[in-house]
């Protein structure tokens, strides 16, 4: 039998494995000499607790393949995208109001019609 006595320190450190892709429940249940249904129930209890999430890294493999699209990292150039997009999406509202009354034809769907 395993032994299945870790801290609670251990245990979050294998979670976070697991979570990262550090491997299968069986890879490291051999790895720390837990039970893997052990291991699954302490990452099903993890991911039920909404508090705390780690959130999958790519492989480094991943990033820096030729054909992975790169990844802005311009955060001013992003707001600046989303002011326009914004503003976009107010005019276009504006000229469908402005259609509605002039044409007096109900452009936009009305919720619960049938069609």
């Amino acid at each position: 039998m395993k032994n299945t006595c870790k801290t609670e320190e251990q245990k979050e450190a294998i979670i976070a494995e697991y979570l990262l892709g550090g491997g299968s429940y069986r890879f490291l249940s051999k790895k720390y000499n837990v039970d893997f249904r052990i291991i699954h129930s302490w990452v099903m209890k993890f991911k039920g607790n909404k508090k705390a999430q780690i959130k999958k890294v790519p492989s480094a493999d991943c990033l820096l393949s030729p054909t992975a699209p790169l990844l802005p990292t311009d955060v001013k150039q992003l707001q600046e995208e989303l002011r326009k997009e914004r503003l976009h999406n107010q005019l276009l509202n504006a000229m469908i109001d402005i259609a509605e009354t002039e044409l007096k034809i109900d452009i936009r769907k009305k919720s619960g019609t049938k069609q």
